[in-house]
C-alpha cells in the first residue's frame, strides 16, 4: 500500500475537526515544498488543450460565416 494510501485510510477515522486539520497541514507542506496541487494542474491541462486544438478547424471551413447563416431559435410549442 502506497504512503498515501495509508494516510487516507487514517483520515477515515478521524472526527471531522482533525480531518480538516489534517488537510491544512498537508496543503502547508505543498506549499511549502512547492508542490502544484492536481486542481490546480488542470487549469495547465486546459490551457495546453487549447493551445493544441486552436486553429484546429480544417481548410476549407467557411470563415466568412455571419448571423444571417444561422438558422433562428423557435419555441418547442411550435415545433410540435
Amino acid at each position: 500500500m502506497l504512503l498515501a494510501e495509508v494516510i487516507y485510510e487514517h483520515s477515515l477515522h478521524l472526527p471531522e475537526q482533525a480531518a480538516r486539520e489534517a488537510l491544512n497541514y498537508i496543503e502547508f507542506l505543498e506549499d511549502r515544498h512547492g508542490i502544484v496541487r492536481s486542481a490546480d494542474a488542470g487549469a495547465e491541462d486546459t490551457e495546453r488543450f487549447l493551445a493544441a486544438v486552436a486553429g484546429g478547424l480544417s481548410d476549407d471551413f467557411p470563415d466568412d460565416i455571419t448571423d444571417e447563416d444561422l438558422g433562428t431559435d423557435v419555441s418547442r410549442q411550435y415545433l410540435d
